[in-house]
């Protein structure tokens, strides 16, 4: 690929500008490398120290939208049955909309007057993403969206402050601006991808990968349905300790009082330190 001077000659493209070779299998590692190095370009930008994770099913819709959404269901459809029982499974998680909402919003005010800034932070995506985001904005606080590019297009939601609208492509990297700023998860009801993130954040915490930090589980009715917790620890494979960074709960005074005070407590060991790029992952990096 050529480009033109002023003098209309053809000249090649500067690497960096080739977007056939930045696309290209032998691009791979400049993909990587800009992915991994750019987010933090808009995180101190906007003067963002910590975040706050929010996790949970992108698939989530608030009781309004449900009912909405029914009212136009045509019985004559072929997917009418279908669409109808999608909608009502939906109704079990609906509240979860609300609760991350206002738990969201909350939390952005606080960590907007903290001394260094937390910022919410979410997937980007719709559901509970979409909420955790709308949360902040309606306290008018910047708050986070990090993005992931699907075969199946996921589009960033409008409530995602733009410059904190971080796009990517590569899910480990994605992974690990998740983690490398939060200080503390936020996790409700979901599928796969809300089990494999709150996972592999365990997993981390008790291999010593990364240091503990608080994780609120929120929808205790769900998350106690879905996992029996108590026979993991009867059966030996974790330890009862493991379960001790964890909080079930399903009211949003109580979870915010105790995020709030776990953060606190938690706060000489970040605020006013220059942290390393790695520190929150035992120095592996």
């Amino acid at each position: 690929m050529t480009k033109k001077n002023n003098d209309n000659s053809a000249s090649p493209l500067m690497a960096h500008e080739n977007m056939d070779f930045l696309n290209s299998p032998q691009g791979r590692q400049v993909r990587i490398l800009s992915e991994f190095l750019a987010p933090d370009v808009s995180y101190e930008t906007s003067k963002v120290k910590h975040t706050i994770a929010c996790f949970g099913s992108a698939r989530t819709l608030p009781q309004e939208e449900i009912d909405e959404l029914r009212a136009k269901l045509d019985p004559n459809a072929d997917n009418y049955e279908r669409e109808k029982l999608r909608l009502e499974r939906l109704e079990k998680i609906a509240q979860s909309y609300d609760d991350c909402r206002e738990l969201s919003r909350r939390l952005a005010i606080w960590g907007k007057n903290r001394p260094e800034f937390y910022a919410l932070c979410t997937g980007g995506g719709p559901g509970i993403m979409e909420a955790g985001n709308r949360g902040a904005s309606d306290a008018d606080c910047l708050n986070v969206g990090l993005n992931i590019k699907l075969p199946y297009e996921q589009h960033p939601n409008p409530y995602i402050s733009p410059e904190l609208n971080i796009q990517f492509r590569y899910f480990f990297i994605r992974k690990f601006w998740f983690l490398f700023k939060a200080r503390a998860l936020v996790v409700f009801p979901g599928g796969w991808g809300t089990f494999d993130e709150l996972f592999e954040v365990l997993t981390l915490i008790q291999t010593g990968k990364i240091e503990t930090l608080p994780i609120l589980i929120f929808g205790s009715e769900f998350w106690k349905t879905v996992v029996n917790w108590d026979y993991l620890v009867e059966t030996a494979v974790i330890d009862p300790e493991d379960m001790d960074y964890m909080k079930f709960s399903d009211d949003i005074d109580e979870s915010y009082q105790w995020l709030v005070g776990e953060l606190e407590k938690r706060a000489p060991k970040y605020e006013g330190k220059n942290i390393p790029l790695g520190h929150s992952f035992g120095g592996i990096l």
